[in-house]
């Protein structure tokens, strides 16, 4: 029997056991960096597979697996952050605590521990070496940076990376990839409108910020419509707007916190700072101030032509017809934060289909909805594709 289906039937041997898995991470949600009880949880599934995982900057979980043969590095990475959503499903395995896997990060948590136990099983196979990264904050773009300024790409060097993302309303194991830039990047930014308080009776007294940014935001507007060329997506979202306390009090400061969406750094910096220039003269022009703050920003994630479609012809023979396999041309406007690991190595991202209503009426639900359920079934292909498509590049890039 071929290594391939080896890999195959053992990955589907795993599958109750990886659903206790995602049910135990599920129940229990975290949010941000600091997660300390899944990074705990995690931790205690790689020691009881054999290995030795490391904290990376008391926030990340890192194991290392290396073969009987010297060789290159490749990394496998998954994120296990939450939302801070109250679920609302129906699910017997619930969050209760405030917090949801909305976005599926305890399905790419449990898919990794899946490769990791078949990685372990297949040990001999592997030439080189094997990095499985764990990491939080995804949610926030932070994780990714902080993760790769502790050296995570380092010490032995990664020359490769892969990652997965399962999503909601598509048909199960419907697996999709693309070659050069799939997704958005994502700058985070603060607009803070400062005027002077007074009495609603006596606007005149004061400096509405209120008012002023109602203009700003609406000016705002202008920028992806009239001075960015209509080849060139972006998407600027207005997403907080907040200011005063009483309805007869005009306050002193409103605060606006918004996301700007581009296939192009470049035209991502371009409209970041005018977003400063309207926001600040517009405010100058109605005699208050703002001040404009980038929160966090993470560039476009390009997948790497040559290794994107090295990995496809794996995942293609790894799973035959059994799967649909295929290539989209299209990019999308979401973002993510393996972006900041695709910038300095070659890397390729895939999609997951997670279900559809038509398969389940819990399922199909969008990505961070309350209600969103994902179809554990595709639990062992995940486990095996990571698994799979590591062995065989390290064995084709010695």
């Amino acid at each position: 029997m071929e290594f391939k289906e080896n890999i195959l039937n053992d990955s589907k041997e795993l599958k109750s056991s990886l659903i206790e898995i995602r049910r135990e991470l599920h129940k229990h949600p975290e949010v941000g960096v600091y997660l300390p009880n899944t990074m705990k949880f995690i931790s205690s599934k790689l020691k009881e597979f054999g290995y030795t995982p490391e904290i990376i900057d008391e926030v990340g979980v890192l194991a290392t697996i290396k073969g009987p043969k010297d060789g290159k590095t490749f990394l496998l990475r998954a994120d296990m952050d939450a939302l801070p959503i109250e679920e609302e499903s129906d699910f017997d395995f619930k969050s209760t605590n405030g917090n949801m896997h909305a976005c599926g990060h305890d399905m790419h948590s449990t898919m990794l521990l899946g490769a990791a136990k078949l990685l372990k099983k297949y040990q001999s196979e592997i030439n080189g070496t094997i990095k499985l990264l764990f990491q939080p904050d995804e949610e926030g773009f932070t994780g990714g940076k902080r993760m790769i300024k502790a050296g995570v790409l380092e010490n032995p060097k990664v020359n490769a990376a892969m990652a997965l993302h399962v999503f909601s309303n598509a048909p199960s194991n419907t697996i999709v990839y693309s070659v050069g830039t799939c997704i958005s990047s994502c700058i985070k930014f603060k607009i803070t409108i400062t005027g002077i308080g007074c009495h609603g009776a006596m606007p005149e007294t004061g400096i509405d910020p209120l008012n002023i940014a109602s203009h700003v935001y609406l000016a705002l507007q202008e920028i992806p419509s009239r001075e960015i060329s209509a080849t060139d997506p972006v998407v600027l979202t207005i997403g907080k707007f907040v200011g005063g306390t009483a309805s007869n009090i005009i306050p002193e400061k409103v605060v606006m916190e918004g996301t700007i969406r581009t296939l192009s750094e470049d035209v991502g910096r371009f409209t970041f700072d005018r977003v400063k220039d309207i926001s600040m003269n517009v405010s100058k022009a109605f005699r208050g101030s703002a001040l404009v703050e980038e929160v966090v920003s993470v560039p476009p994630l390009i997948n790497d032509s040559n290794l994107s479609e090295k990995l496809f012809s794996y995942t293609k023979d790894l799973f035959g017809t059994s799967k649909n396999v295929i290539k989209e041309n299209n990019s999308g406007m979401a973002s993510e934060d393996f972006a900041a690991i695709a910038k300095l190595v070659p890397s390729t991202y895939f999609i997951i289909g997670a279900g559809t209503k038509e398969e389940n009426p819990s399922f199909g639900y969008p990505m961070h909805h309350s209600c969103v359920g994902f179809n554990e079934d595709i639990l062992t292909s995940g486990s095996a594709m990571l698994a799979y498509n590591s062995i065989m590049w390290l064995k084709e890039n010695l």
